[in-house]
C-alpha cells in the first residue's frame, strides 16, 4: 500500500466522524473540567498529606 493511498484511506475514516458533529451530546465540557479539576485537587491534597515534615 503506498503513502497516497494509506492517507486518502485516514482522511476517508475521519470524515466519516465528521458526519455526525463528533461530540457526544452528553458531554459537556464545564463537567469534564470540573471532573478533572477536583480529581486533581483530591490528588494534591493526598500528597500534601503525605509530604508533611514532622
Amino acid at each position: 500500500m503506498s503513502l497516497h493511498a494509506t492517507a486518502a484511506n485516514l482522511v476517508t475514516l475521519a470524515n466519516e466522524g465528521a458526519e455526525h458533529g463528533g461530540n457526544h451530546e452528553s458531554l459537556s465540557p464545564f463537567v469534564t473540567g470540573g471532573g478533572a479539576l477536583l480529581a486533581l485537587l483530591l490528588l494534591l491534597w493526598i500528597t500534601t498529606r503525605f509530604n508533611r515534615d514532622r
